[in-house]
């Protein structure tokens, strides 16, 4: 079987060549680790998330599933939990994490899918990829008809850190990406809103010590974008941006 040759291949290889150095890397942190942001991004196989954003041992903790969704603190029981709202605690609270990333991408096959039901989301009823997406999807399709309903660029409004704030958002003011891109766009701001659902996180949200923060990523030029509440936008990551995200993503604001 060729992957799992590629794969054990991977390993003997990562043992000639890059186990010594990651052993240092783990001895370093093992007592003490400390990493600095939580993220949450698509299973996706062409993304290799950590080595493009030059992530190391014990940097961030990094959950991935199909969309990059965060189930809305009412779906949470007893008998319905997913690892989302456990990593979120276990990341902001337990650890004191103050970052929390959510990061999307162009032709993703979960939005490609969420696309496709959008006018069914409400029958329950599917299999299970179909079952998560529209369960945890549905409200990125009701914020996605908004931004339809105003010519398709916004702005829409979404929640920021708590009810009381919310924040405008300009979806691909330069058309440059196909529909169901820009409601992987939407999706990904959407996630921000529902993991500020969780009552647990409401005063870390409230005083900044947990901040929030949505990237995305073109597949096809290897770009990355953030969304800047400066400026409403998603915005090209780059040297110039760079200062201005830096800012944008530390601060409090009052909305």
């Amino acid at each position: 079987m060729p992957g799992l040759n590629k794969l054990l291949r991977g390993i003997l290889k990562y043992r000639t060549n890059l186990q010594p150095h990651v052993l240092k890397q783990f001895q370093r942190v093992k007592d003490n680790p400390q990493p600095s942001s939580v993220m949450f991004s698509c299973m996706d196989s062409r993304l290799i998330i950590t080595k493009m954003i030059n992530q190391d041992v014990g940097d961030m903790f990094l959950v991935r599933n199909a969309g990059n969704l965060i189930p809305n603190n009412d779906s949470l029981s007893f008998d319905s939990v997913t690892t989302e709202p456990a990593a979120l605690e276990l990341g902001c609270v337990i650890n004191k994490i103050r970052h929390v990333l959510v990061c999307g991408h162009s032709d993703c096959k979960a939005m490609n899918a969420l696309y496709e039901m959008m006018d069914s989301v409400q029958k329950h009823e599917g299999t299970p990829l179909q079952i998560w997406l529209k369960r945890h999807g549905a409200r990125t399709i009701v914020k996605y008809k908004e931004l339809l309903q105003v010519g398709g660029v916004g702005p829409i409004k979404f929640q920021a850190e708590t009810p009381e704030k919310v924040f405008d958002a300009y979806i691909d003011v330069d058309n440059k990406f196909k529909p169901v891109d820009k409601l992987s766009q939407v999706n990904t701001l959407q996630q921000l809103q529902n993991i500020a659902s969780y009552p647990f996180l409401r005063d870390k949200l409230e005083s900044g010590l947990v901040r929030m923060h949505a990237l995305w990523i073109d597949i096809y030029t290897g770009d990355f974008y953030m969304f800047c509440r400066d400026y409403n936008r998603f915005v090209l990551v780059d040297e110039e941006s760079y200062q201005n995200l830096l800012d944008d993503g530390e601060s409090v604001t009052d909305y």
